[in-house]
């Protein structure tokens, strides 16, 4: 769940003297944020509205185009466009870097998660173990992914990683982490991969295509279709983000536009079954057109049975990238957005009857009013790796030289 401006050299003004957010990330469980400026990176907590609490503020890494945090750790893994090709890691309590690695070509993106960590580049995939950092698989010659887009699952006993097979169509490449080894291709869309997302069990994949129309969620592993959400039919959007909430009933998506959906996965997520007393008018009519389907042709039944929104919030900066999450803050259910220009909209959702989010707290997270209240309103290549210590043998070692890997460019696919 990030975002990132997608230049290595952002305008580092967004208006009149405000300072423009370059990256931003929640980490596994969205308890915390991590921010990327043209000055370093910060790191905020999210366990209150109320109060955004700075956990961290570095100045040491400007031009940061990548920041990702490991749950609650403090280990976190930062990437600048000052040095696009080295990811640096680092142990952000004691003040002092962990290693870093250098790769053939731009880094897209990272994820990881307490068994792996996962280095994209445009048409290759660095697949590493993170308790040692050492490199255990490099997917080479992958299909053309100049956004870097790819999804890490977080549940413990499993690391599936998900990554687009086609430059045109919209495959889904469903890959094993932890055992190496492919799990299933997806045929999820007719146009290109806009965004992916695992739910917190690994059970469910959700999907979205450049064409930002139709969202899809499918079955882990089997990659069975299971629901399919229309965001919109009047115009092609670019949809940013997609998340699950904790519990897996709920499906958030943003978009340049101004308007956040959120949509409800009914009886077929985990544990979860409707009430009729909750039925709506458009469950309703989705039964009626369910039912119907059978006589029509596909084009048109395949439309029909796609649910709209179940809530939808909107964000006062329009027209921005942004990132959203689902989360539990203070047993309630929040909807939380990130935009470019530096700030948090915290809106709460009613799990049962939807509707129009409210806007809870808006928080400016640059600048000078940071902190301040604003609402309620496939085969392993021969890649050389020096040996490195493992990461909790690292962070309890004096400070010292940080250790160093390189990487060179695979001669083997």
């Amino acid at each position: 769940m990030e975002i990132s401006d997608g230049s290595d050299t952002a305008d580092r003004v967004d208006g009149p003297g405000r300072r423009r957010v370059s990256c931003a990330s929640f980490n596994q469980d969205s308890t915390s944020l991590a921010l990327g400026t043209w000055s370093g990176y910060k790191l905020f907590s999210l366990t209150t509205g109320e109060k955004l609490d700075c956990l961290h503020d570095s100045e040491n890494t400007p031009d940061v185009i990548i920041v990702e945090r490991l749950f609650s750790s403090s280990l976190v893994v930062v990437v600048s466009a000052l040095t696009p090709q080295c990811m640096n890691i680092y142990h952000f309590k004691k003040g002092k870097e962990i290693c870093n690695y250098n790769y053939p070509y731009k880094i897209l993106a990272v994820k990881l998660n307490r068994q792996r960590l996962v280095v994209c580049l445009e048409e290759s995939i660095y697949i590493h173990n993170i308790k040692d950092m050492k490199l255990l698989k490099t997917l080479l010659n992958t299909a053309s992914n100049p956004s870097g887009l790819c999804a890490l699952s977080t549940e413990l006993s499993n690391s599936f990683l998900a990554y687009p097979g086609s430059v045109t169509v919209g495959e889904v490449i469903v890959y094993d982490a932890n055992n190496l080894s492919m799990v299933t291709m997806i045929p999820a869309h007719e146009s290109a991969l806009a965004a992916l997302a695992f739910n917190v069990s690994t059970t469910r994949l959700a999907s979205a295509s450049e064409r930002g129309t139709v969202i899809r969620v499918f079955s882990i592993p089997e990659g069975q279709r299971l629901f399919e959400f229309r965001r919109g039919m009047k115009r092609y959007v670019n949809i940013s983000s997609l998340s699950f909430s904790p519990d897996g009933h709920f499906l958030c998506a943003s978009s340049n536009t101004e308007t956040v959906h959120v949509f409800k996965l009914g009886q077929l997520a985990e544990g979860h079954v409707p009430s009729d007393d909750a039925a709506t008018w458009t469950a309703y009519m989705g039964k009626m057109f369910s039912a119907a389907s059978s006589y029509l042709p596909v084009q048109v039944s395949g439309m029909m049975s796609q649910d709209r929104a179940f809530a939808t919030a909107h964000i006062l900066s329009s027209g921005l990238k942004n990132v959203c999450t689902l989360t539990m803050i203070q047993e309630l259910l929040r909807l939380l957005v990130v935009t470019t220009d530096g700030q948090l909209f915290l809106y709460n959702v009613d799990p049962q009857e939807g509707g129009e989010c409210t806007l809870a707290f808006m928080h400016r997270l640059i600048g000078d009013d940071d902190n301040q209240r604003r609402g309620p309103l496939t085969d392993e290549s021969q890649v050389q790796v020096q040996s490195s210590p493992s990461y909790a043998e690292t962070a309890a070692l004096p400070a010292s030289g940080p250790f160093t890997a390189t990487l060179t460019a695979p001669t083997t696919s």
